[in-house]
């Protein structure tokens, strides 16, 4: 599996199955985070909720002549292989009151699964980690202001006990949302991070006794 960062919620999610390549993109943005999304195809697209850094299915292409197939709805998908669970969660601390909902969605890629939280604006509640069970790979907001904070996510992280942890949505250069950087998520998390320009990651390889931290570029 390779796993791509494209800037604030935005992965690109690559696995070979049955001889095929299938690509998933999550929460692709607009310009008006500063930067442009880069030219990207896929099969499938997930949108956690309705906001311009986050629902820009448009400008993903698809892959031959098909348009991608998005996902913006809680529920159980199969597509190509890959089975999704978009679990309904809330974008602020008031139940949506101040910013809406908000959609995690779980992938079981060929063993592998992947939880992308979306834009999470609380811990986890037990309804919800029932769903979640088990995750190898934790995509997880941690800029705070309009999601949970870095103390937020270290506490998340503990609710969700996952071997690898990839975090998102936090200040870069060139982004025009006003939240943090990633420094302060870091010292909550206390481990030393391991950054790279994109994860490379078999089942095998997966930690076994840790909870890994991976930085990855904006590519």
């Amino acid at each position: 599996m390779n796993i791509t960062w494209l800037g604030q919620s935005c992965f690109k999610i690559e696995e070979k199955l049955t001889g095929n390549n299938v690509v998933i993109v999550t929460d692709p943005y607009t310009k008006e985070v500063g930067f442009k999304l880069p030219k990207t195809r896929a099969d499938i697209v997930t949108v956690s909720h309705d906001h311009f850094d986050h629902n820009n299915y448009a400008d993903v292409l698809g892959v031959d002549e098909d348009r991608p197939m998005l996902f913006d709805r809680p529920g159980e998908y199969e597509r190509k292989g890959i089975f999704i669970n978009g679990i309904g969660s809330y974008h602020d601390k008031k139940e949506g009151a101040e910013r809406g909902k908000s959609i995690m969605f779980k992938f079981d890629i060929g063993g592998i699964n992947v939880l992308h939280l979306g834009d999470l604006g609380t811990k986890l509640s037990d309804a919800q980690l029932s769903k979640i069970e088990n995750v190898d790979i934790l995509l997880i907001p941690v800029g705070g202001k309009y999601t949970i904070d870095a103390a937020e996510a270290a506490e998340v992280i503990r609710q969700v006990d996952p071997r690898i942890v990839i975090p998102m949505h936090y200040k870069i250069p060139g982004l025009s949302v006003d939240i943090d950087k990633i420094d302060k998520f870091e010292k909550e998390f206390g481990a030393k991070a391991e950054k790279m320009a994109k994860l490379k990651i078999a089942k095998k390889d997966l930690p076994v006794d840790e909870t890994k931290l991976v930085i990855l570029e904006k590519s």
